[in-house]
């Protein structure tokens, strides 16, 4: 029989708590996993990666992957408890930045979900919910609400805990 195994998906506005969250549920784990899908194209995006990385120690093993995480979600070094990845927000970004195409885009999500149908091991996925503001007045921003919100949406589904984080306190979903 199969092992169960859990994904959490954590979500909220910016600054509300999601990545602390997230790393309060790794702390049961012993072989820990962090998979960074942010690149530091600028000294702020290097600053804020420089401070999550000091806000976890040295408690994970640092893999840096903004395009294919389910690649790296199926070369996971032995015995990893749980994979917490951080962020699908910035990875839909990574994705509008890297491809133009739509399809192309579809099948990144696509082969990311289809290893979250059978994880390695538990998973927790953070991720910002950027729907819930108005509608963008420009048509690359929309663009980004609609992918942010369809791997939001599939991500939430597949999950097997829910989590919306509003001012720091989490709010179970599922």
């Amino acid at each position: 029989m199969a092992l169960m195994r859990n994904i959490f998906y954590v979500t909220g506005g910016a600054r509300s708590g999601k990545s602390s969250y997230a790393l309060q549920l790794a702390a049961r784990y012993e072989k820990k996993i962090f998979l960074a899908t942010a690149e530091p194209f600028d000294d702020e995006m290097k600053s804020r990666i420089g401070k999550h990385k000091e806000e976890r120690g040295g408690q994970f093993i640092t893999i840096e992957e903004p395009l294919y995480p389910e690649h790296a979600l199926r070369n996971l070094p032995d015995g990893s408890e749980v994979v917490l990845l951080d962020c699908l927000t910035v990875w839909a970004g990574n994705l509008m930045h890297y491809f133009d195409d739509e399809q192309e885009i579809k099948k990144r999500i696509d082969c990311f979900l289809e290893v979250l149908r059978h994880p390695p091991c538990d998973i927790i996925l953070v991720s910002n919910e950027v729907g819930m503001g108005i509608v963008p007045e420009n048509a690359m921003a929309r663009r980004f609400r609609d992918i942010a919100g369809i791997v939001n949406q599939s991500v939430a589904s597949t999950a097997t805990e829910a989590y919306l984080l509003c001012s720091g306190i989490p709010v179970r979903l599922k």
